[in-house]
């Protein structure tokens, strides 16, 4: 695409936000809806809206050129980010369940589940800081030193007794008489054919042609054949016609086009930040002195006119509330002390307003209840005002703005200095202030000294000490210790390890096309892997990828993965498991964006320690784990994620506090098995031809999960059938015997793990709501009955 139709894009999609900032904040507020189902509905025809503009919006940061235009978009797409987490939210606390189905609404809006694939911006890899990669560097140096430095185990040598070293002897000399057999017999084949050409007068010539008419008829004939099949196959749209399997000329040119414009993209920041630098130094030296004479003028005119106004000089504004920055405003000397007057009545009236403060909390809870009863609200949004803003500067600055001269998409100098001189006049108004307080201090003993006039700044800074209240800090047990040393020790214990480069498409699986349909027929859908991979998305990648989201957006601290099927004995002791959770939640932080993975994450909370385990003590992290989750707040992109295969064995309640988030992992279901056995066999090196029966693999492979596939699948590829495919496709048979062999998932174990769900707080208010509609129903259905008797 052309920089022409960027911008075209992007027009259209700064039309889309603006349908739906008019449709989320209209003049009069939105009356609360009672029915459930239409409110989820317009929730979720929301998030749809949302995620489509966030797809276009992404895409434009990722391959725009312009860097100004791109700063505009990159706030655009945090925002829009945030407002799908929040709707996500939304649909969770309003319908009860952490997956929800929509196959409804993208019908409607003609569109295809892959558009409601969340993708996951570019930007999250390339523009890591500069202190990110410099740390992942640290680690992944370590973890080399400390691989190399690592003894291997030595050779160690079994006694063996003399009919196990008889027993050895033999099956090698069975093997060596098996080999000399087979050579043999295949130089008695190379006499005999040699001894049938001898004698070449006695072949008959037809019969030699007619054979190799006959083969060669033959061969020609299923060649034809199968093309025909082929070709029936394509007209009738059930097979692919191979010339789309290949990329065309046409997607290899916008491949080369969007590679180009990321070159330029790069080269154009990069000029970006140097003309920052120089334009902020011009105007330093050309514009600094005479902002800085200006500003002290106005100050000083300023307490001339609130002397011959009031009498006395005025006190000045504290930095806190802007500073000097108030003078400027649009007021008369009186107004801004009458302003000041008002700022020492409210801080003296703090108590009262507290115990005020109280009173209207609890009518306002009583309202929140009376409106929660009366019908469904909206949450308020956190980052609706930052995409009306965003949605301003767009109409403002770029909308109508002409770029004739501005074909190449390079950033704008006017522009630069209209943001520095902001930069630099904050920046020397502090300067200014410090001085121009000093000067008024003056200004009072000279001239109020015969009437006793005292400045107001100390009894201000003695008051600031008294109401300023030092916050309670955590302990710092490692404060001597430096990140690299801290690294090496969680290393050398296994604590911390390099995670390996998966993307989240690696998670393969199908779509459920069919979860409103069971809804509607209360019927509890089992999720698919494709609902688990958005759910992922949403809660884990998309907050911890961006600093501004994770501070706005709920927060998220702890997520359980339970699905079908160590604790580490490491700081023993009270104080050795401080110290160990303490360097863990402390790297975590200086690496983030970080995730804590916590494994059999059930042992924490038993109800019962089984005697194996009891040495280990698994149940040693229950308590203080929680407190060390409760530290993390929004500004630390720290994730902790727990994964379990048997959470029955764990006390729900325990289990329930530690992690706000419960996501269940189910088997897969007919879509997701066809679509994991196709690219897993591919990824293997394996080929998919007609004669892989892929249906009826999937259909026999019910239960199984991904890793049972994958097991199977590196058995049967091995390196010998992979050179075998050209002569021997391979089938679907080949892999049942393998499969045979494992124990699936049945299906008293995916119930257990749907009735181990109903007992969690967001299953119990699932099955409330579900039993709310039940009774709802059971009236009405009275009420006919009823009306029917008396006719």
């Amino acid at each position: 695409m052309s920089l022409r139709a960027y911008n075209q894009m992007w027009a259209g999609a700064q039309l889309e936000l603006s349908r739906l900032l008019s449709e989320e904040l209209p003049t009069e507020p939105a009356r609360p809806e009672k029915d459930r189902v239409v409110f989820f509905q317009r929730v979720g025809l929301l998030y749809v809206r949302y995620l489509k503009l966030f797809r276009q919006m992404e895409k434009l940061y990722d391959l725009m050129v312009h860097p100004q235009k791109r700063r505009l978009i990159r706030a655009i797409v945090d925002g829009v980010i945030g407002r799908l987490l929040e709707l996500k939210n939304e649909m969770v606390e309003k319908e009860f369940s952490e997956y929800h189905y929509m196959d409804d609404i993208i019908h409607d809006l003609k569109l295809t589940p892959n558009d409601l694939e969340i993708p996951i911006p570019h930007y999250f890899l390339t523009e890591c800081p500069k202190e990110v990669k410099e740390r992942k560097a640290l680690v992944a140096d370590i973890l080399k030193t400390l691989a190399v430095t690592e003894s291997p185990e030595p050779l160690t040598f079994k006694n063996m007794s003399q009919e196990e070293a008889i027993k050895v002897i033999q099956v090698a000399e069975r093997a060596r008489q098996g080999r000399l057999r087979a050579k043999l017999n295949e130089e008695s084949r190379n006499m005999n054919r040699m001894y049938w050409t001898k004698n070449p007068a006695t072949v008959n010539t037809d019969l030699a042609a007619i054979s190799i008419q006959k083969v060669w008829r033959g061969y020609a004939q299923r060649k034809r054949t199968n093309a025909a099949r082929a070709e029936e196959m394509i007209f009738l749209e059930m097979a692919l016609d191979p010339k789309y399997e290949l990329p065309r000329p046409a997607e290899i040119s916008a491949m080369k086009s969007e590679n180009s414009n990321r070159e330029k993209r790069d080269e154009f920041e990069e000029a970006y930040q140097k003309s920052i630098v120089t334009v902020t130094n011009e105007l330093l030296q050309n514009e600094g002195h005479n902002m800085s004479q200006t500003m002290k003028e106005l100050i000083r005119q300023w307490f001339i006119e609130c002397r011959n106004a009031t009498g006395t000089f005025p006190d000045y504004p504290d930095a806190e509330d802007g500073g000097s920055a108030l003078i400027f405003t649009e007021k008369d000397p009186q107004q801004l002390k009458e302003e000041l007057a008002a700022k020492k009545e409210e801080q003296s009236n703090k108590p009262k307003a507290k115990e005020e403060k109280k009173d209207k909390g609890k009518k306002d809870k009583e309202k929140i209840k009376e409106e929660e009863e009366a019908g469904l609200k909206m949450l308020p949004s956190a980052f609706l005002s930052e995409l009306q803003v965003g949605q301003k500067n767009y109409a403002d600055f770029w909308q109508n703005r002409n770029e004739s001269e501005n074909l190449s998409e390079r950033h704008e100098v006017e522009l630069i200095k209209e943001e520095r001189r902001k930069y630099i006049e904050a920046e020397i108004r502090v300067k200014v202030d410090e001085q121009m307080r000093q000067e008024l201090a003056e200004w009072k003993l000279s001239v109020d000294k015969d009437k006793g006039g005292k400045t107001k700044a100390s009894v201000k800074k003695k008051k600031g000490s008294k109401s300023g209240k030092k916050k309670k800090k955590e302990k710092d047990l490692t404060a001597e210790r430096t990140l690299e040393s801290l690294c090496h020790e969680l290393v050398e214990q296994g604590l911390l390890k390099q995670a390996k480069n998966v993307r989240i498409q690696d998670y393969l699986g199908d779509y459920s096309y069919l979860g409103t349909v069971l809804r509607e027929s209360d019927i509890e859908p089992m999720p698919s892997l494709s609902d688990v991979r958005q759910v992922v998305s949403l809660y884990a990648i998309l907050p911890l990828g961006s600093q501004v989201v994770h501070e706005k957006a709920p927060l998220i601290k702890a997520i359980l993965l339970a699905g079908p099927a160590g604790v580490v004995g490491k700081y023993p002791g009270k104080t050795g498991l401080t110290m160990m959770l303490h360097m863990v939640f402390k790297v975590a932080r200086l690496l983030q964006p970080s995730v804590i993975w916590i494994g059999d994450a059930e042992k924490m909370f038993y109800k019962k320690v089984p005697k194996e385990e009891k040495e280990l003590d698994p149940k040693r992290l229950k308590k203080d784990l929680p407190k060390a989750l409760k530290l993390i707040r929004g500004e630390d992109r720290v994730l902790i994620v727990g994964t379990t295969n048997d959470p029955l064995s764990a006390d729900i309640k325990s289990l329930c506090k530690m992690y706000s988030k419960i996501l269940l992992i189910p088997r897969p279901e007919y879509g997701s098995r066809y679509i994991v056995w196709k690219q897993l066999i591919k990824k293997h090196l394996g080929e998919v031809t007609k004669d892989l029966d892929l249906s009826s693999l999937a259909k026999v492979s019910d239960g199984y999960t991904p890793g049972h596939m994958v097991q199977v699948i590196q058995t049967v590829l091995t390196k010998q059938r992979v050179l075998q495919q050209a002569k021997r496709p391979l089938t679907a048979v080949e892999f049942v015997p393998h499969l045979a062999k494992l124990n699936p998932v049945f299906q008293e174990e995916e119930d257990a793990l749907k009735n181990w769900y109903a007992k969690t707080p967001q299953g119990k208010k699932r099955n409330k709501a579900a039993l709310g509609k039940e009774e709802e129903e059971t009236p009405a259905k009275d009420k006919r009955a009823k009306k029917k008797g008396g006719k």
